[in-house]
């Protein structure tokens, strides 16, 4: 008795849409009656079966009615969201590799010189044109 009154309004819309879908999967898509085994794995692939139709079909509705589908939301997404391009990742992992050899290793400024010259030397030319003067160095 002390619950607000729009969480109660709020409750029993989940419900109701709980009841929705279990009417609908089992008028409409035979979850009751399109499988008649005793097996229990295989009642339960059936469900999960009659679940999926049910998933597919949400999906498709909500892309038809509704203009913020997950498809524009994700082009949304891309437009905000710089990716990163493949020669900083790669520069990112040179750059650490690098840091954990120098403090694993210790190497002198010589051998690391060589190390890097040598790697870099081992890379295909497009890696090697693309790898930053920092590194280089």
């Amino acid at each position: 008795m002390t619950i607000d009154e729009s969480e109660i309004i709020r409750i029993y819309g989940k419900r109701w849409d709980i009841e929705v879908f279990f009417k609908t999967c089992k008028s409409f898509l035979k979850l009751g009656t399109e499988y008649h085994g005793l097996s229990y794995d295989a009642l339960i692939a059936h469900t999960a079966f009659v679940f999926l139709r049910y998933m597919f079909m949400s999906v498709e509705k909500r892309d038809d009615e509704d203009d913020r589908t997950i498809g524009e939301l994700f082009y949304c997404m891309v437009d905000e969201l710089a990716d990163i391009t493949f020669n900083h990742s790669l520069q990112i992992l040179v750059e650490a590799v690098f840091k954990s050899v120098k403090e694993i290793f210790q190497p002198t400024e010589e051998q690391m010189e060589r190390l890097t010259n040598a790697f870099i030397s081992r890379l295909p030319k497009y890696m090697q044109e693309d790898i930053s003067p920092s590194l280089a160095a």
